[in-house]
């Protein structure tokens, strides 16, 4: 009986991964198309207009374009199969070559995000929790409303000018490097978009966490501890956050997943060459194997960021596992 719900659930997430995908690869490509314009007037701009009829076919011809919509979909989604996601004209490389150069730097920088928002939201949330309507608590909630709405381009733009400008430190005016080449550099030229990242995801992690506190704080095994003389920090610590942790976890496997193809803005105003990034480029200059293959890869990331929550869920809740 075990094996055959295992099986079930093996093979439901399965499909809804697979048409989450399918549906992610259309809505892009439909979309791209939708954009003005095409890979030849984005390469040539105003040139484009002086192409002679048969130098508009060869050139479609080349890229691809001469072909039914229906056609060219099921062509790239072929070769996606294959391992071939295309190539990019502009950098002269295969987008595979590129990906795998661009998703470890967004994923470095989603981690330190991720810790950052962590050491903010979740410290503040319950120290807010801990005295409701208190002056910590107004002082969490004044934080949480700016991480909320301060745009992270606006943020990213004052903090690094004021860096460079004021105190002369501006490691992202260096050429990018990765963890393996100059460990120092790398983590000093990642921390400050991190830090803009974590600012701004740390104000939905803190408001979490206020409210899963608040709401176990009130249920009667807290009160059974206390009035059994449970230390506050030990009965904060293992009793109210431990059973908090699934509304917290949630949250935090939301934002990474956004982190993985949102960081864009960010990854843009501090020079970091992610994945981000590689879209906005692809997008700029009408790649569109580029940018199809590249939001297809970070729709996988994010399917299986969930999924890896979902397992976290059993090994945090009994609850879920008994479910």
């Amino acid at each position: 009986m075990l094996r055959q719900v295992l099986h079930h659930s093996v093979v439901r997430r399965g499909t809804q991964m697979v048409v989450t995908l399918l549906g992610v690869a259309v809505f892009v490509f439909v979309m791209l198309r939708a954009i003005p314009g095409n890979q030849i007037t984005a390469g040539l701009g105003t040139e484009a207009a002086a192409l002679t009829p048969a130098q508009r076919a060869a050139l479609e011809s080349y890229y691809g374009l001469d072909q039914p919509l229906v056609t060219q979909f099921f062509s790239w989604l072929g070769n996606l199969f294959s391992g071939n996601l295309g190539f990019s004209s502009r950098a002269q490389q295969s987008v595979l070559e590129m990906t795998a150069n661009a998703l470890p730097v967004t994923l470095e920088l989603a981690l330190l995000s991720i810790v950052l928002g962590l050491l903010i939201g979740v410290p503040l949330g319950m120290l807010g929790a801990s005295r409701p309507e208190s002056a910590r608590d107004v002082v969490g909630q004044v934080v949480s409303l700016g991480g909320l709405s301060i745009p992270a381009f606006l943020l990213a733009t004052v903090l690094l000018s004021t860096l460079a400008q004021v105190w002369g430190y501006n490691p992202n005016g260096e050429v990018f490097v990765s963890l393996t080449q100059d460990p120092l550099l790398n983590l000093q030229q990642l921390m400050l978009p991190a830090l803009v990242l974590g600012f701004g995801i740390g104000a939905p992690i803190m408001r979490t966490t206020r409210t899963a506190v608040l709401d176990v704080r009130s249920q009667d095994f807290v009160r059974t501890a206390r009035a059994k003389g449970v230390p506050v920090r030990r009965l904060y610590a293992k009793h109210i956050l431990g059973n908090a942790l699934v509304p917290i976890v949630t949250m935090t496997g939301l934002q990474f997943g956004y982190l993985l193809g949102g960081a864009v803005v960010v990854e843009q105003v501090f020079s970091i060459p992610g994945i981000g990034r590689q879209v906005l480029l692809g997008i700029q200059q009408k790649e569109y194997a580029v940018v199809q293959s590249t939001v297809l890869v970070i729709a996988v990331a994010f399917v299986l960021v969930n999924l890896l929550t979902d397992v976290l869920y059993r090994l945090i809740d009994p609850r879920v596992r008994a479910a």
